[in-house]
C-alpha cells in the first residue's frame, strides 16, 4: 500500500515560483441576425350544440393548415397543440343548462423565410376566429453563432492571459484548463439569448379585400459566451 506521505496531493492552484499561474476569464458577446421565426396560431368556434362547433372548428383548422402549407420549404415545422371544445353553461337558471359550446385548437409554424412571414401572418389574422401571436425570433441550438461565440472566448482568454504576463516581462508557458462557466457544478455555461419579443394579433374577420402584408422587422439576437482558463507562465522579471 501507498503510504499516506506518498499519496498524490492536490495541485496547489497558485502554481510555483518557477510556474505561476494565471487565472482570467474570457467572455463574447455576439449580436446576429435570427435564424427562424416562430407563430403561434389559436383557432375558435362557438356554436349552439356540440357538433356545430367541432364541424366549425375542424373546417377553420383545416383552412389554416392548408394555407400554412402553401408556402413550401419558408415552412420549417409545423404542428398541432392543444385542442379543446367545452361547454358554456347559462348564468342565470338552475341545473346544467347549457348555452354554447366553445372549440379551441392552437398551431404552431417555424418559419425562415421572413419575407414570406410577413405575408403569412396578416393573411393568417384575417381568417374569422382566429388569433396570431407572435413573432418570435430565434436561433436553432446548432447555429454557428454559438460556436462562434464560444471560439471567440477562447481567444479573448488567452489574449487576457498574454497581455498579464507580457506585463510581468513572463510569457505564457501552457494551458492548466479551460472550462465553462459554472461547469465545475453542473450549472448551465451560461444564458440562452431570448427568442425576440412577442407580438400579438387580435381575432380578425374575412374581408372582401386582403390585407396588405405586415412588413416585420427581424429581431437581431444576442449570443454570449463565457469561459475560464488558467495558464502556467514563465517566472517573470521582477
Amino acid at each position: 500500500m501507498t503510504a499516506p506521505s506518498e499519496e498524490l496531493q492536490p495541485a496547489v492552484p497558485y502554481g510555483t515560483p518557477d510556474a505561476p499561474r494565471i487565472a482570467v476569464r474570457g467572455e463574447a458577446r455576439l449580436e446576429v441576425d435570427p435564424e427562424i421565426a416562430r407563430i403561434g396560431v389559436s383557432v375558435a368556434s362557438r356554436g349552439k350544440d356540440r357538433r356545430a362547433a367541432l364541424d366549425d372548428l375542424t373546417r377553420r383548422n383545416t383552412t389554416v393548415l392548408d394555407l400554412v402549407k402553401t408556402y413550401g420549404d419558408a415552412v420549417e415545422r409545423l404542428e398541432t397543440g392543444a385542442f379543446s371544445i367545452s361547454p358554456e353553461l347559462k348564468d342565470k337558471g338552475r341545473g346544467e343548462r347549457i348555452h354554447a359550446y366553445h372549440g379551441r385548437v392552437h398551431i404552431t409554424a417555424v418559419l425562415t423565410d421572413f419575407t414570406a412571414l410577413g405575408e403569412l401572418t396578416t393573411r393568417l389574422a384575417d381568417l374569422d376566429l382566429t388569433r396570431v401571436d407572435g413573432p418570435w425570433w430565434a436561433l436553432r441550438p446548432d447555429s454557428s453563432a454559438h460556436r462562434e461565440a464560444r471560439q471567440q472566448a477562447v481567444r479573448e482568454a488567452v489574449q487576457r492571459a498574454r497581455e498579464y504576463a507580457e506585463a510581468l516581462g513572463a510569457s505564457l508557458a501552457a494551458l492548466v484548463e479551460l472550462a465553462d462557466i459554472g461547469a465545475e457544478n453542473a450549472a448551465p455555461p451560461y444564458p440562452q439569448a431570448p427568442g425576440g419579443r412577442m407580438r400579438s394579433m387580435a381575432y380578425g374577420a374575412a374581408e372582401d379585400a386582403a390585407a396588405a402584408p405586415l412588413d416585420l422587422e427581424p429581431q437581431r439576437q444576442h449570443v454570449h459566451a463565457q469561459v475560464n482558463a488558467r495558464f502556467t507562465m514563465t517566472p517573470p522579471q521582477l
